[in-house]
């Protein structure tokens, strides 16, 4: 069996490529980055390493890889022959992806190659979707009949901490032991495809919004506060009481609206918040309050981690109090490295936080969310 997977960056490596290259695929990585192809072809095998207490490692063997900019021709066979395509660019890159894939897929159906799956890995809601929308805006009525009877573009929910990386090794990756992918199975074509690791379900939606309204919610309320606050890592961060004390209130927050929309187990769900403030705490991770917190103009917007949630919660009569201070903290990410936060000051010191929020959400300036958020910045900013 080959899979085809876009993007062979940490994501790619440590997660998607791991368990597939496990469940018995040839991998084959397109990627844009020639030195890391060249490598990956060369050695045709690395190393995963788990970060826990003892030194466990993943071989990864059965890899090859492409470049797209430089050999696309080679990148259109494979996914005419492959037996599963997945990515893990990141969502902005999907659109990149797209014209080769197009390219692909139209061999494949003009070689009568059956049913093949489309798996956006993504950090995002519906990227499948996305990317099958992406993919078929340059094709034609028949074309797309086609897509929609044998391409199957089933929306996935993943998660993995993939902190950055401290070995000299080109190709091998450290990850965090938790990992968990989901996916929807209603968008499969042909066979479901046989990946060890994968939770195929019905209904999607109650495990992204799980997954995005408590891994990322915490993490980035973990990370803007411990930004203010002078700490390196998320997990220097929640050693303080204080950003542990409104971490966890967020998540007891985004806990009671996902069990009263999803009717989630109450218990379980406690577990989970559990679990996951645990991953924050390992050791081992040492993941930088910068990389988490990057991009905060993406992550401020109204369907994403911060303001998903809020918005949500304040509709049902759920009070977001803890919540709005780690909106508030985002507001106050001014990383110079990082050209979205940089933005993001820029529009603070013109239009205001309450401005800035419109801007970046839509959100009008009277709501009830945007005066506790402009009060929480208020009282963060008077601490700094």
């Amino acid at each position: 069996m080959l899979a085809v997977h876009f993007g062979a960056g940490n994501i790619g490596r440590g997660f998607i490529g791991a368990l597939l290259s496990r469940s018995g695929y040839e991998v084959c990585f397109v990627d844009i980055q020639g030195r890391l192809v060249e490598t990956i072809r060369e050695r045709r095998a690395y190393k995963v390493h788990l970060l826990e207490e003892e030194d466990n490692r993943i071989d990864v063997n059965h890899v090859t890889a492409l470049n797209s900019r430089t050999e696309p021709e080679r990148v259109i066979e494979a996914v005419a022959g492959a037996d599963l395509v997945t990515t893990a660019v990141g969502p902005s890159v999907l659109k990149s992806v797209a014209p080769i894939l197009t390219d692909g897929l139209c061999l494949r159906l003009e070689k009568d190659g059956g049913p093949l799956n489309v798996i956006a890995c993504e950090n995002m809601l519906g990227g499948s979707s996305l990317l099958k929308k992406l993919v078929t805006s340059e094709m034609t009525e028949e074309e797309c009949r086609e897509v929609d009877s044998l391409i199957g573009f089933p929306d996935a929910a993943v998660d993995r901490i993939v902190p950055e990386q401290k070995g000299t090794d080109r190709l091998e990756v450290a990850v965090e032991p938790f990992y968990e992918w989901v996916v929807d199975v209603r968008g499969v074509r042909g066979t479901v495809p046989p990946i060890q690791g994968v939770t195929y379900v019905k209904d999607l939606t109650p495990y992204i919004e799980r997954k995005l309204f408590t891994v990322n919610t915490g993490h980035a309320v973990c990370a803007y506060l411990g930004y203010i606050m002078g700490y390196g890592t998320v997990q220097e961060a929640i050693a303080d009481p204080s950003v542990s004390e409104t971490l966890r209130g967020a998540l007891e927050e985004t806990g009671e609206f996902l069990v009263q929309k999803h009717g989630f187990d109450p218990r379980d769900h406690q577990k989970y918040i559990e679990e996951i403030l645990n991953r924050f705490r390992n050791p081992h991770l040492k993941d930088p309050v910068t990389r988490v917190g990057r991009s905060p103009l993406r992550k401020l917007g109204r369907e994403d981690r911060l303001l998903g949630p809020a918005l949500q919660m304040m509709d049902r009569g759920i009070q977001p109090n803890h919540l709005a201070v780690g909106i508030a903290a985002a507001l106050c990410f001014d990383d110079p490295a990082d050209p979205e936060a940089v933005k993001l000051q820029r529009m603070i010191k013109r239009e205001g936080p309450a401005g800035t929020l419109q801007a970046i959400a839509g959100i009008a300036p009277e709501h009830p969310l945007v005066r506790r958020v402009r009060e929480g910045y208020r009282k963060l900013r008077q601490g700094t």
